[in-house]
């Protein structure tokens, strides 16, 4: 009977986006416990419910708007704890919510779009925790409105896109009050509030994305023994980091996307011991990792990338800090070898040394991280081969090697990796074939082999991972022709780039069964055939209005879980959990070349959702271009140059709405430029030249933007763009009379030699005749005297004239 009474007493319904309660609850007068979060409840479902004894409600992450006089909330005047986070409540906070909750000790409103200003809490007395986070207030907002609040612990406000206005108040909260948890995300402030000079109790404290300026705070871990986090990530703090005189026991400091500059305390490792997190990333810090650091037993993260460190890894930090599970040092100027035999980071998940100046090989030391998941040494001076023991890493998802100096070949080893999800080795100097047993893990997602020397076949298995997003094998020594045997699972790829390589043969059709391909690079190979007509099956390039049903793949994250230490000391019967920004997340935004509008552009992030092309360039395609390449809509590049294509421009491309870079120069392509074309509003660049096309050139729209660059070594083409006239009638000989034409031009060229070499061989012929008959030269000149007195008595004559008619 006492266990029926309670659960009268409870009722937790907990469905996660399942429920939705239809025509409101029933009357349980005697329920105190009502847990309804993560559901698709309407916000008429309390109204006529009858709950005059219900003291926690939870109804948070669902799908109720409206208001909260609406809701009904202001008649449950027994409840405690109340959470309606993440949802969609808007209007002003009516005034009986603190009429009539006065009992009320747990209040959360965060993540909605409450309107108005915020009204004096002050009689809610009881209120230990408060969070208002994450909505539209506007407004002024004093800290003295809870002044009155002598219970409160906890209090969390956040602004975004508001106009709510944060006032600095010294006598808020003053002695006995005493915060532990303290949260005030990007609220304008230009200071530390003043107020924290007397909170001697703060456990946690949040001042991210502010626009604080001068030293870092100091004091607060003076005068706070017992605070245990430290965040004040984003602001304008600087100088150098000063640690306080005695040892602290914080577990927490996050002070990235700052002005800090000069070196790290020499003493941090003795001064902090038991830091957990430390991150110092994206400031100006520069000098040497100080040796203590390998003091600090129970670090765990450990970001310092994006700064200016310099000097070689000390060897205390490398042998120490045996429970580190993430190193990023990426971003500064780190040289010297790592992973020596007396690494003892035997708990390292996350590596991130990418862009500094490490050299010298891959050592063994690295092996005793049997837990490592990501690995990144890209863009360092690592040399040597990749080593072959990098297979045996059990839980290896993440590596990449890229600009370095690797060489050798591909380790089969990798084949090991069941977890792998992206592998990126390009822009070092591999080389050899890939093993035909070569297989990657079928969750791979990313390879990048690009900017090597590997030769040989590309092997099969790259066709045959259902995950795979991305392959970029361009710029090696590749040879034979493209696989064809596609598994129709093979649905998820994205971006085939294969250009740069020896590749032969047939363009295979069953590349057009990628139906969500968005870019294709097989540029500077050796294919020959037709261009396949088949890409209209490429749903992608078809669909007029694109199709970004994978943008959640441009980015690889991978975490730990991290540790939730919040409130773990207060008895709250609901969980109240802050926005807090996780250390143990790593973000590889997908990046992909591709050569559009005559540059080689690198798409990043999300902007790839909207890129998308075709490059079939610098190859010995031949045939028509097929009509149907004009229905692909949604895409933007488009390049067939240096080919042997032939036949005319399809009038279909007017249809391709979105294209932005056309590229058919360097073919065999005749006839006119279709006028419909003027109709692509979009076209930035449009290039024919070194074809055999004719007819006058449009100069509507785009196109009146184009020069004779665009159009050259079309003889037959005319129009004020290239400065050659259709004359009356427009020329509509085939491509045979076009050759007659450039003849006769040649043989004008020819005459006008001529005609010059005769008219300098008469002049020769005429002054060696004078120079060799005296007798004639004698005439000559007597000749040339006759006509010089005769023009001067010519002259005299019509000057005596001109004087006498005076």
């Amino acid at each position: 009977m006492d266990a029926l009474n309670l659960w009268r007493r409870r009722l937790v319904l907990i469905c996660g986006w399942w429920l939705e309660i239809r025509g409101g609850l029933p009357n349980l007068t005697n329920l105190e416990f009502l847990d309804l979060s993560f559901n698709r409840i309407r916000s008429g479902s309390l109204q006529q419910a009858n709950l005059t004894n219900l003291k926690f409600l939870d109804l948070s992450d669902n799908r109720m708007s409206g208001s909260l006089q609406e809701l009904g909330i202001c008649n449950f005047k027994n409840l405690v704890e109340l959470n309606l986070c993440v949802n969609n409540f808007e209007g002003h906070l009516p005034p009986c919510l603190v009429n009539n909750l006065t009992i009320l000790r747990a209040l959360d409103l965060s993540s909605n779009q409450l309107t108005g200003n915020i009204p004096s809490l002050n009689l809610l007395t009881s209120l230990k925790s408060l969070s208002l986070g994450y909505n539209n207030f506007e407004g002024p907002f004093s800290f003295g409105s809870l002044a009155n609040l002598s219970k409160l612990e906890i209090f969390l406000l956040s602004i975004e896109d508001s106009k709510l206005q944060v006032l600095e108040t010294e006598n808020f909260l003053q002695p006995p009050n005493q915060l532990k948890f303290l949260s005030l995300i990007n609220c304008n402030l230009h200071g530390i509030p003043s107020f924290l000079m007397y909170q001697n109790s703060l456990e946690f404290i949040e001042l991210s994305h502010n626009k604080l300026v001068g030293m870092v705070p100091t004091w607060l871990l003076q005068n706070n023994t017992r605070l245990q986090r430290m965040y004040l990530i984003n602001n304008s703090l600087s100088g150098i980091l000063q640690l306080p005189n005695s040892t602290h026991d914080l577990l927490d400091l996050r002070i990235s996307s700052n002005n800090l500059s000069g070196q790290l305390p020499m003493n941090i490792g003795v001064i902090l011991p038991r830091l957990r997190h430390l991150d110092l990333s994206q400031n100006s810090l520069e000098g040497y990792i100080p040796w203590s650091m390998g003091e600090m037993k129970s670090l765990t993260s450990l970001d310092l990338s994006s700064n200016n460190f310099s000097g070689e890894l000390p060897k205390p930090f490398v042998s120490g800090c045996p429970s580190l599970e993430l190193l990023k040092l990426s971003n500064n100027n780190f040289h010297g070898e790592i992973f020596p035999q007396f690494m003892n980071m035997t708990r390292l998940g996350w590596l991130n040394l990418d862009n500094n100046r490490f050299g010298g090989k891959i050592q063994d030391g690295l092996w005793k991280a049997r837990f490592l998941l990501e690995l990144d040494l890209s863009s360092n001076s690592f040399s040597g081969q990749i080593p072959d023991w990098i297979g045996n890493f059990s839980h290896l998802s993440y590596i990449v090697l890229s600009n370095n100096h690797l060489e050798g070949g591909v380790p089969v080893q990798l084949s090991n990796l069941k977890g792998l999800g992206y592998l990126d080795i390009s822009e070092n100097r591999l080389s050899g074939s890939m093993a035909s047993s070569f297989n990657l893990s079928s969750q791979v997602q990313h390879i990048y082999m690009q900017k090597n020397a590997l030769n040989g076949s590309i092997p099969n298995t790259f066709f045959r991972s259902p995950s795979l997003v991305e392959l970029d094998l361009r710029d090696n020594n590749f040879s034979g022709s493209i696989p064809n045997k596609i598994d129709d699972k093979l649905t998820n790829l994205y971006f085939l780039l294969l250009g740069g390589n020896r590749l032969e043969g047939n363009i295979p059709h069953e590349l057009c069964y990628f139906k969500h391909l968005s870019i294709l690079d097989l540029s500077h190979n050796r294919l020959s055939g037709p261009v396949p007509s088949c890409f209209t099956n490429v749903p992608f390039w078809a669909v007029e209005d694109g199709y970004h049903g994978y943008l959640h793949l441009f980015s690889w994250v991978t975490s730990d879980g991290g540790d939730n230490l919040l409130f773990t000391s207060y008895n709250f019967t609901l969980s109240f959990q802050p926005f807090i920004e996780q250390m143990f997340v790593s973000l590889q935004e997908l990046q992909v070349g591709f050569v559009t509008k005559n540059r080689n552009e690198s798409y990043k992030g999300s902007i790839l959702g909207y890129m998308t092309g075709l490059d079939l360039s610098s190859n010995e395609l031949t045939g028509d271009i097929p009509s149907e390449i004009g229905y692909l809509r949604h895409i933007r590049a488009i390049n067939l140059s240096h080919n042997s294509l032939s036949g005319s421009i399809p009038e279909s491309f007017s249809n391709l709405t979105n294209i932005e870079s056309l590229d058919l120069s360097h073919n065999k392509l005749s006839g006119r430029i279709p006028p419909q074309l003027t109709q692509l509003n979009s076209l930035a660049i449009f290039n024919v030249s070194i074809n055999s096309l004719s007819g006058p050139v449009p100069d509507k729209g785009q196109f009146g933007t184009f020069d004779e660059s665009n159009y050259g070594g079309n003889p037959g083409l005319c129009g004020p763009q290239i400065k050659r006239s259709c004359g009356s009638s427009e020329p509509t000989t085939p491509p045979a009379t076009l050759s007659h034409e450039d003849e006769s031009a040649i043989d004008m060229l020819s005459f006008y030699w001529s005609l010059f070499a005769t008219y300098v061989t008469t002049i020769m012929g005429f002054v060696l005749i004078l120079w060799l008959n005296s007798d004639w030269r004698k005439r000559w000149f007597c000749f040339i005297d006759a006509c010089i007195i005769s023009s001067y008595c010519w002259i005299l004559r019509n000057v005596f004239h001109m004087y006498d008619d005076i």
